[in-house]
């Protein structure tokens, strides 16, 4: 759904990897609708290696809800392209948004901010995305006895806004076969009485 016409909250996102990318510099994602309700959309998507668009590197499904009306008057805002080179020197993600492991053992988001708010005033899906999978990565980390991870797969559903903070995430690994790990995560919003806002799962698989 477009900013434009609704305000889109997100309820379930599935993302599938079929290849890592290795030596892959651009990538384009190929968007697809598959159905609008009058409150529900489903859309799916692949992302390709945007100089060679045969090499599939991840299958995307996502479900999202309507939850309000855009203002009136909103128009389109001009793309400002932006290009950041990767370097060693750029911190990782989970610290650009302010997540941290405590001292209790349990990654988490600090209080809510506008650094991390949506529009609406709740948790954004960026920084949800990005402590999740750091949250699930370490604990597969710590499962399998090493870092030399890749993902595979992850599933997220979003259950509730967070709307207070902070925001624990607490993980569940599961060890599988030929040294696979399965992690199950919970994000909770400690300054709203401790409510589930995100629940999913991630598929790790020894890396090469």
């Amino acid at each position: 759904m477009s900013d434009l016409e609704a305000v889109p909250n997100p309820v379930v996102h599935s993302c599938q990897i079929l290849d890592p990318g290795v030596g892959v510099e651009r990538i384009e994602i190929i968007s697809e609708e598959l159905r609008r309700g009058r409150q529900l959309g489903y859309s799916r998507a692949k992302i390709v290696d945007a100089d060679h668009p045969a090499r599939v590197l991840a299958l995307i499904e996502g479900q999202g809800v309507s939850i309000g009306v855009p203002p009136e008057g909103l128009e389109r805002m001009e793309a400002n392209p932006l290009e950041i080179a990767d370097s060693p020197d750029l911190p990782p993600l989970w610290q650009v948004f302010g997540a941290r492991l405590r001292q209790d053992g349990y990654w988490a988001l600090p209080e809510l901010s506008v650094d991390v708010a949506s529009p609406d005033a709740a948790l954004h899906i960026g920084p949800q995305f990005v402590t999740l999978e750091t949250a699930a990565r370490h604990g597969a980390a710590e499962t399998a006895g090493t870092d030399r991870l890749h993902g595979v797969s992850s599933h997220v559903m979003f259950v509730a806004r967070g709307k207070a903070g902070p925001f624990r995430v607490e993980p569940e690994a599961i060890a599988g076969a030929a040294g696979n790990v399965a992690v199950r995560v919970k994000m909770y919003d400690e300054g709203a009485g401790d409510r589930l806002t995100t629940a999913g799962s991630y598929l790790f698989a020894p890396a090469d």
